[in-house]
This record gives C-alpha cells, sequence and structure tokens, in this order.
C-alpha cells in the first residue's frame, strides 16, 4: 500500500509559477514510477508528466513540454512538478499517482493515486 498526498495547489496569474509536491508512505518509494496527471472541469484526466525510479526517464505531454519539470528526491519520498509559464488552459486538480517500477502515460496502470491539488491560473 502507498498513501500519496499532493500539496502546493493554489491560484496564480497567467505566466506565474508554482510547485506542486507529492508525498509518499507507505512501500518503498524508489521501487515506484510516479506520474503527475490533470483534470480540468468536464474533461478527463490527462497525463502531464512521468518519471521513472531512478529519475532517468522523464516523459511529457505535448502541453507543458519546455514548462514543467518533474523530478523526484528518494531521500524524502517525494515527487514534484515545478510550473512555469503557467496558462489558463493549465487550470485543472492536479493527481499523482504511484505504478510499482514501470513509468507509463497510460493512467490506469497507475495503482495509487492521491486526493489531488486544485491549480487556478487566472488570465
Amino acid at each position: 500500500q502507498v498513501q500519496l498526498v499532493e500539496s502546493g495547489g493554489g491560484l496564480v496569474q497567467a505566466g506565474g509559477s508554482l510547485r506542486l509536491s507529492c508525498a509518499a508512505s507507505g512501500r518503498a518509494f524508489s521501487n515506484y514510477a510516479m506520474g503527475w496527471f490533470r483534470q480540468a472541469p468536464g474533461q478527463e484526466r490527462e497525463f502531464v508528466a512521468a518519471i521513472s525510479t531512478n529519475g532517468g526517464s522523464t516523459p511529457y505531454a505535448d502541453s507543458v513540454k519546455g514548462r514543467f519539470t518533474i523530478s523526484r528526491d528518494n531521500a524524502k519520498n517525494t515527487v514534484y512538478l515545478q510550473m512555469n509559464s503557467l496558462k489558463p488552459e493549465d487550470t485543472a486538480v492536479y493527481y499523482c499517482a504511484a505504478n510499482h517500477i514501470y513509468t507509463s502515460r497510460n493512467e490506469h496502470v497507475y495503482r495509487y493515486w492521491g486526493q489531488g491539488t486544485q491549480v487556478t491560473v487566472s488570465s
């Protein structure tokens, strides 16, 4: 069992930055690939970024590439999402998720999920 708690969401103006954190507890964090997903009102949840167990692989959605950076600190059992140059279309609830070993863009392979944190970008 892995428990995930996101934090760091909030209201920011377009062009601003936020850093989301996801703290994990339970089984060995370093054995889990981590992903960030988001869901805007009335839309399906979509992939944002993922990171492999050792941080060596970091795929991104095209919509955030060059603006968002995912990272992890296995000593602190935490994964981060640094979001720069935010746009109103980035407004969504952001979720972190954990999958044993394998990195994936597919939300359906992730077994553990956090409760989400709201990010609102005003124009």
